[in-house]
C-alpha cells in the first residue's frame, strides 16, 4: 500500500487494494416490495373471509368501502415503516428509493382513504334511504371513534397537500419536515377508528391481535430508530465541531471530533442527518454526506450554501455539540458490479464521491463538473488521491455549449474508453444527474450499473 499526505490533516491517503475476484451481490429491493404486496393480499383475504356474499347496490358500495379502508389502514403502517430508518431496509433499498416509495404510496393512501369515506357514506345512504349529507352527519357524530377518524383523514389529506411538489417548493425543508409529524397523529386517530368501527375487526379477535401487532411493531421501529438511537449515540459518541474550513465560494467543510466513531460503521458514500446544538440550529436536522472516509475520532462533511440552515453552518463555532442520525444510504461500494468505476460529480455533489474515489478498489476515474474553476471544491485532495492511485481527475468547467466537457454520450465515451463496461456513480444537482443518466444510457451503460442517490428529501 502506498500513501500520500492527506490534505490539511497530514494523515495518509491509502491506495486501495486490488478488486476482489467476485463482487458481492445485494439483496434485491424488489423482495421488499414483494413482502409489502403480500401483506396487501393478506388484508384482502381478511375482507373475503368476512364477506359470504354481496347483494344490492348498497352491498357493493359498502364492500368496496371496506376494501379501500382496510388497504388504507395497511398502507399507513407501511408508509411509516418505510421511513422508520430501519438499517436493513436502508442498506438493501437505499434511502432515496425508500423516500420515493413513501411519496408514491402516500398518494395512493390518501386516495384510498378518501374513496373509503365516500363509498361507506354512499353505501349507508342507499341502505338507509337518506341523503348523503344527513348520513355523513349521523355517522360522524353517532358512531364511536368516527369523529376521531374524520380528523385523522383531514390531517392525512393536509399532509398530502403540503407534500405535493408545487407546495414543497414554497416552503423550507424544516417546515415540510415538521408538518409531516402530523402523519403520526393522523394514523393514531385512524387506528382506533378501524378497530371500533371496522366490520372485519369487531367480531374477529385474531384479526384485531394481528392489527395491533402490525401497528405496535411499526411504532417500536419508529421509536427505536428515529428517537432512541439518535439520543443514545449522541451521548455515547459526544460529537463536537472541531473546525470549519472554507473550500470554495459558498462551500465549507465541517470537521467533527468524537469518541468511538468507528462503531458507527459509516461507509464512504453515506450520509447522516446533522443537528447542531447551537442557536438557530436546534430544530433542523438536514442530510449531509461524509466528504472523507470516517475515522475512529474524526468525521467531515462539506456543505454548500443553499438556504438558511446550510448558510448558518459556516458560522458554527468550534466546540458546538452535534447530534448525528445515521449513517444512511446505499450509495456505497456494495453497489458496484465491475472492476471499472466512473464517478460523475457536479458541484457540491462531489462530497460523497470524494471518499469513494479514495477507497474504491480497482480502476476508478473521476469526472467533476462545475460552472467555474473556483467552484471545484476539494480539488487539492482529489489531485493527491489521483496521484496515489495512478489515475486522473477530469475537471469539466463551464455550462452548455461553452463547457470544456459537454455532458453527452459522445463526449463521455471519448474521455472514458470502454464506458459501457463501467459502473457509474452519479451525484450532483437534479438537472445534471438527469442529463448524466441520459448520456450514460446513450453510451450503452446498462441501467443497473448507473447508481444515483438523492439527498434532497
Amino acid at each position: 500500500m502506498t500513501t500520500v499526505p492527506h490534505a490539511r490533516t497530514g494523515g495518509p491517503v491509502p491506495r486501495p487494494a486490488p478488486p476482489p475476484a467476485r463482487w458481492p451481490r445485494r439483496l434485491p429491493a424488489e423482495g421488499v416490495l414483494a413482502v409489502v404486496f403480500g401483506g396487501a393480499v393478506a388484508v384482502l383475504a381478511l375482507w373475503w373471509r368476512h364477506t359470504p356474499s354481496v347483494v344490492g347496490l348498497d352491498g357493493w358500495l359498502t364492500g368496496a368501502g371496506r376494501i379501500t379502508g382496510l388497504l388504507a389502514g395497511y398502507a399507513c403502517a407501511v408508509l411509516l415503516a418505510l421511513m422508520a430508518r430501519v438499517p436493513v431496509l436502508d442498506r438493501v433499498v437505499g434511502t432515496d428509493r425508500l423516500a420515493r416509495w413513501h411519496a408514491t404510496g402516500g398518494r395512493y393512501t390518501v386516495f384510498l382513504a378518501l374513496a373509503h369515506t365516500a363509498l361507506i357514506i354512499w353505501g349507508s345512504s342507499v341502505s338507509s334511504r337518506t341523503n348523503v349529507i344527513d348520513q355523513t352527519t349521523t355517522m360522524v357524530f353517532a358512531y364511536e371513534d368516527l369523529l376521531q377518524g374524520t380528523i385523522g383523514l383531514l390531517l392525512l389529506v393536509g399532509v398530502g397537500v403540503v407534500s405535493a411538489r408545487a407546495a414543497r417548493r414554497r416552503m423550507s425543508y424544516e417546515t415540510w419536515h415538521y408538518l409531516h409529524f402530523c402523519t403520526y397523529l393522523a394514523v393514531f386517530l385512524a387506528f382506533f377508528h378501524q378497530l371500533s368501527n371496522g366490520e372485519d375487526f369487531v367480531a374477529d379477535r385474531p384479526a384485531r391481535i394481528a392489527w395491533y401487532a402490525l401497528y405496535l411493531g411499526v411504532a417500536a421501529l419508529l421509536l427505536w430508530n428515529r428517537f432512541l438511537t439518535p439520543v443514545r449515540r449522541a451521548l455515547r459518541h459526544r460529537l463536537r465541531v472541531a473546525e470549519v474550513h472554507p473550500e470554495a465560494p459558498g462551500v465549507v467543510s465541517v470537521h467533527l471530533t468524537g469518541r468511538r466513531l468507528g462503531e458507527l460503521g459509516a461507509q464512504p458514500g453515506q450520509f447522516f442527518r446533522w443537528r447542531f446544538l447551537a442557536s438557530g440550529h436546534w430544530w433542523a436536522a438536514n442530510p449531509f454526506s461524509l466528504s472523507a472516509p470516517a475515522d475512529p475520532r474524526r468525521l467531515r462533511i462539506t456543505v454548500k450554501e443553499a438556504g438558511g440552515h446550510s448558510r448558518a453552518v459556516a458560522a458554527l463555532r468550534p466546540g458546538t455539540r452535534v447530534w448525528a442520525e445515521g449513517p444512511y444510504g446505499a450509495f456505497t461500494a456494495a453497489r458496484r458490479r465491475s472492476a471499472k468505476v466512473l464517478l460523475l460529480g457536479g458541484g457540491v455533489g462531489i462530497t460523497p464521491l470524494r471518499p469513494l474515489f479514495e477507497t474504491l478498489p480497482g480502476e476508478v476515474t473521476l469526472v467533476y463538473f462545475a460552472r467555474r474553476a473556483e467552484d471545484l471544491a476539494l480539488r487539492g485532495e482529489l489531485d493527491e488521491i489521483a496521484a496515489a492511485r495512478g489515475t486522473r481527475v477530469h475537471y469539466a468547467v463551464g455550462e452548455g455549449a461553452g463547457a470544456s466537457l459537454p455532458l453527452t454520450a459522445d463526449a463521455l465515451a471519448a474521455v472514458i474508453p470502454d464506458l459501457a463496461a463501467h459502473d457509474v456513480y452519479v451525484c450532483g444537482p437534479p438537472g445534471m444527474t438527469e442529463a448524466a443518466r441520459r448520456a450514460l444510457r446513450g453510451a450503452g451503460v446498462p441501467r443497473r450499473r448507473i447508481h444515483h442517490e438523492s439527498f434532497a428529501f
